[in-house]
């Protein structure tokens, strides 16, 4: 109805419009322009400068005139009204009216908040912020199967993130209970979207999201059953698009149940699902099988899809296992035609001279430095070291095989490498070729190889002098092996390996500091270096720095932290410092990791000894006698514990095994003959003291119990026994008189230095001075015979014959030599001999890294 008012109004208001009647001019118009925009004359427009110095400006008209008539003001009226048309400046009716003195909005402002009533004094608001707050916001009413469904797939979602994250820090129990749960939430969630009778909007995706998961915490886990039936449901269901691919994963787990030929079948299925569009994996497929035959040593079939890969994307990891299988066929020819395709395999990195700053530009030699170590920088120098380790051990597996002897199979493959990308390894293959000659046992050659590095560069030069200054070093041509040392220190001084040498040809000579010196300045060059820390360890342990060798000993223990030898270093140490505590509890650390070391073992056994612990030093040292029932002191131990704790028959097992290992020692077999007497089988040791007899007639000791044991037996050969008792200790007196007698008359003549062998001399028994005669002077000293050396040391009071054996007191015999029991009794060797001997330099010891691996 308004509308139709409106129009009305608009139709009575152009009524009395009168337009003035002029000729039509069809050009006319073009520089007419409303003088309202002339800005110009603005200035001399008192209207506008009236309103702009007041707020006459902002009135709003209450009449309006029609320009050029007399007519005076009149009220505006409504479209009900009166009605008086306003004529624009370009004589256009306006398009509002006036009702009740309420001006009506125009169309052009009202999306702005205009509006007229401001006119009438009301307040400006755009925003209806005078209506008060707006309504709040309807909630979500999650009863609503829609809203369940949403909350149900956000938590599936979330496990499966869970799960993911909890695989990815190694927790994998937790991601596959994680998993598992996500698949029974996705269950749930089907069936509810059925009960609401939305099936056909199920989110597939999802379920293959679930699915997948589930099976790879499966595998993760190695349950390889259930990762395969979870792989099968989703290979058998057809609406997951390239479902076919996860035949791969499938294929992966029958290799790791050793199920080769369903890996290959697999693999091939998989092959065939793959357009060739995708040709990279289509490649790393093709290189599982060729793997998986290799396994199965059908090295015919992996030939062939190497022989595929190397056609079609080359890469060095392919050209390495075909290299090996030709290997394994023993196909010299298409080794070296294999070679060379390994060699000629393009890397795809940049060259290092790329990295290396130019002096000009400062922009440029920002970049460099902020991408020379970045992650792309590393992986293309590891991609490059893992080309030079497969081209290094191919050369060295191949150069034996390919020609009638190794040395031409090296040359060969020598020459290959200098006309390739890998120049630099050429000389590194020469010097595996030294190293080989090393492994054949043949030095000459070795030495004569790396030679011929004399003449080359000086990383080269300084490798090949350390390799000889080592092994004229194991040579003890120590001479040698300081020249080497000097010539590779002198081609690059920062070699480390070149200055442990140069040390321990120095400390070969008992010049302690000075080798000090050396291992100091390579562990500058090298703070890694362990072995130059090992050594200065020992150099300060020679030069009774035991604090600065305990030092260096525990900082080496921070960097190798199973390493028997440190630990057994820092328990000797700590035996030095009269630490025993603290030495027997490295000795364990050391048995923790060498559980069957002997001699680790005895060295404990020693030091419970020596603390007073008989229990605990019989049981380190009976299991030292079981891992190496052949060390004598051990031996001698065991055997005079078991006297000393009264069980003699258990003594002899151990003195029968000392007579096997030193079968001349005659104080082994004395020590079986005199636990037999001990322990009271008498017969036994009458015929034991007969036996050592015929092995030794000259022994005073054994024909004196044979006396004893007659005489109280009332046997007949009591008297044949005394009687060459006699004659042996007649001869004894004879020997020890031409000794003295020689001694005095060359003892004037005897320069100072020389009393010590004097007095060693005369204190040798004379049961060990069996010749007749002896020259005068200095040697006779040590001209007794071997049979003299072999007897044992004087009685020097023995009970008399009348007085019976089971009265023998422990004081009654000086039995260093056989009885145990005596007061001056050689005691075992507290411990066995150092695992790790303080100058012994072994590999292992000095230099072990020199030679290259």
């Amino acid at each position: 109805m308004s509308v139709l008012l409106h129009n009305l109004s608009r139709e009575r208001e152009m009524e009395n419009v009168h337009l003035a009647v002029e000729e039509e001019d069809i050009y006319s118009g073009y520089n007419d322009y409303n003088p309202t925009f002339d800005s110009e004359e603005l200035e001399n427009d008192v209207g506008f400068q009236q309103a702009v110095r007041t707020s006459h400006g902002r009135r709003p008209p209450m009449t309006a005139k029609f320009p050029g008539t007399a007519i005076g003001a009149r009220p505006l009226a409504t479209a009900f009204g009166a009605r008086i048309p306003l004529a624009s400046s370009m004589g256009r009716p306006m398009t509002g009216a006036v009702q009740d003195g309420a001006a009506r909005p125009m169309t052009a402002v009202r999306a702005a908040g205009y509006t007229s009533s401001l006119t009438r004094g009301s307040t400006f608001d755009p925003l209806g912020q005078s209506k008060g707050p707006a309504p709040p916001l309807e909630g979500k009413n999650e009863d609503t199967p829609e809203e369940k469904i949403k909350i149900l797939e956000k938590k599936v979602n979330d496990l499966i993130e869970e799960s993911c994250m909890a695989q990815s820090i190694g927790a994998l129990q937790l991601a596959l209970e994680k998993a598992k749960e996500a698949g029974r939430k996705e269950r749930a969630l089907v069936r509810q979207r059925e009960q609401s009778g939305n099936a056909e909007h199920i989110n597939l995706d999802l379920t293959y999201s679930v699915l997948l998961n589930l099976a790879n915490q499966y595998a993760n886990n190695e349950m390889y059953p259930e990762a395969l039936n979870s792989y099968q449901v989703i290979v058998k269901n057809k609406m997951f698009s390239n479902a076919g691919r996860l035949k791969v994963n499938m294929a992966n787990i029958y290799v790791k149940q050793k199920s080769y030929p369903k890996a290959i079948k697999f693999y091939r299925m998989a092959l065939d699902q793959i357009s060739n569009a995708h040709k990279e994996l289509r490649i790393k497929i093709m290189q599982d099988i060729g793997v998986v035959f290799v396994r199965m040593g059908q090295y015919s079939d992996a030939i062939t899809s190497f022989e595929h890969i190397m056609s079609e994307s080359p890469n060095i990891k392919t050209g390495f296992n075909l290299i090996l299988c030709y290997y394994a066929i023993g196909d010299r020819e298409r080794m070296k035609k294999a070679f060379q395709k390994l060699i000629s395999v393009p890397l795809g990195i940049d060259d290092e001279d790329k990295y290396i700053p130019s002096n000009d530009d400062n922009d440029s030699n920002m970049v460099i430095e902020a991408i020379k170590n970045d992650k792309l920088h590393q992986m293309e120098r590891n991609l490059k070291v893992l080309a030079e380790k497969y081209i290094m051990t191919a050369a060295k597996l191949i150069a034996p095989a390919i020609e009638t002897s190794f040395a031409t199979g090296f040359d060969w493959c020598v020459d290959i490498v200098k006309s390739s990308q890998y120049i630099e390894l050429a000389n590194d293959l020469e010097i595996n070729k030294a190293i080989t000659y090393l492994r054949q046992k043949d030095f000459n050659q070795a030495v004569e190889t790396l030679k011929t590095f004399e003449k080359k560069d000086s990383r080269v030069k300084s490798a090949a002098a350390t390799n000889l200054s080592f092994l004229y070093f194991l040579e003890k041509d120590y001479d040698q092996a300081d020249r080497y040392a000097d010539l590779a220190m002198t081609a690059d001084r920062y070699n480390p390996a070149a200055l442990i040498n140069k040390g321990n040809t120095v400390f070969v000579k008992q010049d302690y500091e000075k080798a000090a010196e050396f291992y100091k300045e390579a562990l500058r060059n090298d703070s890694s270096c362990t072995e130059a820390l090992y050594n200065l360890g020992l150099t300060y342990k020679k030069l009774n720095r035991l604090d600065e060798a305990l030092d260096c000993f525990l900082k080496l223990h921070a960097i190798l932290r199973n390493s028997a030898q440190v630990m057994y270093q820092l328990a000797n140490l700590y035996e030095l410092l009269e630490d025993p505590q603290q030495a027997i509890e490295w000795l364990i650390q050391v048995l923790s990791v060498t559980h069957t070391d002997p001699q680790a073992l005895a060295k404990l056994g020693e030091l419970y000894d020596s603390e007073g612990d008989k229990s605990q030093a019989f049981q380190y040292y009976y299991e030292s006698f079981r891992y190496y029932p052949s060390n004598i002191d051990v031996i001698e131990w065991l055997g005079a514990y078991y006297i000393e704790t009264q069980f003699c028959e258990k003594a002899i097992q151990f003195f029968e095994r000392a007579t096997l290992i030193q079968p001349t020692q005659v104080k082994w077999q004395l020590m079986v003959a005199s636990c037999y007497r001990r322990s009271g089988n008498y017969q036994k040791a009458l015929e034991t003291y007969k036996d050592i007899h015929r092995k030794f007639p000259e022994n005073v000791e054994c024909l004196r119990f044979l006396v004893r044991l007659c005489t109280d037996m009332g046997l007949n050969e009591v008297q044949e026994y005394a009687t060459k008792l006699k004659k042996v200790e007649k001869m004894k007196e004879i020997r020890e008189q031409r000794v003295k007698s020689g001694r005095e008359s060359n003892s004037r003549g005897r320069r100072e230095g020389s009393a010590e062998t004097d007095v060693k001399a005369v204190s040798q028994p004379e049961s060990q001075q069996t010749s007749p005669l002896l020259d005068s002077g200095r040697d006779s000293a040590h001209s007794s015979s071997t049979k003299g050396e072999r007897l044992s040391a004087k009685m020097r009071s023995l009970p008399g014959s009348n007085e019976p054996y089971e009265a023998s007191s422990p004081k009654e015999i000086d039995a260093s030599y056989v009885d145990p029991l005596g007061p001056q009794m050689e005691r075992p060797k507290t411990g066995a001999k150092r695992r790790v001997e303080d100058d012994d330099f072994a590999d292992e010891e000095l230099g072990d890294d020199l030679l290259p691996e």
